[in-house]
């Protein structure tokens, strides 16, 4: 690995995302629960976001589903705005109105994310549509889980971008699981999500998806096969989430997880494995490390104490955005 701001932007995902468990955790054992919106974290999956999301252009688009936080902030979405709307407040990517599920961040290039099982996927196929048409050398991208890709609009879409040869990288972040169910429980024996790309036609690579430099290696040559005008790409990222589906906790049993499986992958931490291999280098790495998680942590509990002093939407503005309303969102 040569790149020490990949493991940067893995390390301050991972702050972000333990501050933020750690105080909601707090706020449900103080019954304050300020933060009143389900969170998904992506803690063990990092790499999965920061090295796609390096081998893109500001002007790309990335789409996410439910687990989104890690994907918002690879592409460079505002934290401050992530957090507040976290806290629900006018301040917020989406004005308070969306939560954890719903993030934004255009200037980023991050063009939405919705908890709707695969959602998304036909979203991102729909831009990059426009793309094609608009002979623009844009590209977008989805990321979703496994569980996703038993969904029909999985299969429509891919159909649909093979046969319009479209710019849209899919990134499925196999981590194993939906919800509780292993893929192993849903999908046929000896079949595989990049195998399901590859029947329509369209290349797919199978990749680890906690070695960070490996992922990044393989979105470039997705990104590039795309905005060149040779069709859709999928890259199958296996990876694994440390914590519950949806919560703060760490998970193992009650889930059907064991603490051995668990423990297995935790061992294969991404942020992990990228400072042993920099470490050969810069035998200093861990103590770059170290300073970045202080600078991190102080910037995600600076974003939630502006979060908590800024407003709530007003209750006038309740319809604002809403279909047949003026909408400060629609020109």
């Amino acid at each position: 690995m040569k790149n020490p701001q990949l493991l940067r932007s893995m390390v301050r995902i991972r702050c972000v995302e333990e501050v933020i468990a750690n105080v909601y955790a707090d706020e449900v054992r103080s019954r304050r629960l300020k933060m009143r919106t389900a969170v998904h974290f992506a803690t063990g999956q990092e790499a999965t976001a920061v090295g796609v999301c390096a081998a893109l252009r500001t002007e790309d688009v990335v789409y996410s589903s439910h687990r989104c936080h890690a994907h918002y902030l690879a592409k460079g979405g505002d934290l401050a705005a992530m957090v507040a709307e976290l806290y629900g407040r006018e301040t917020g990517c989406a004005s308070g109105r969306g939560g954890s599920v719903h993030l934004v961040d255009e200037a980023a290039g991050f063009g939405g994310s919705a908890a709707i099982l695969g959602e998304m996927i036909s979203v991102a196929t729909g831009a990059a549509w426009a793309f094609a048409r608009e002979q623009s050398p844009r590209v977008a991208v989805t990321f979703f889980g496994d569980g996703a890709s038993e969904e029909g609009v999985f299969h429509e879409s891919l159909n649909f971008a093979a046969l319009h040869r479209l710019p849209v990288v899919y990134v499925c972040e196999n981590n194993q699981y939906s919800l509780s169910s292993p893929v192993a429980a849903r999908q046929p024996s000896g079949t595989s999500i990049s195998g399901r790309a590859r029947g329509y036609g369209i290349p797919a690579a199978r990749i680890d998806g906690n070695d960070v430099t490996a992922v990044h290696s393989a979105a470039v040559t997705a990104a590039d096969h795309c905005r060149t005008g040779n069709g859709p790409y999928l890259l199958e990222l296996d990876t694994y989430r440390w914590r519950e589906h949806v919560g703060p906790s760490w998970d193992s049993q009650p889930s059907g997880r064991s603490q051995a499986e668990v423990q297995s992958w935790v061992e294969r931490c991404p942020i992990r494995r990228a400072t042993d291999l920099l470490r050969v280098a810069d035998p200093a790495v861990g103590e770059q490390v170290a300073v970045w998680e202080e600078e991190f942590q102080a910037e995600t509990y600076s974003a939630i104490a502006a979060a908590k002093a800024a407003p709530y939407p007003r209750v006038e503005d309740l319809l604002v955005g809403a279909y047949g309303e003026q909408s400060k969102y629609i020109d």
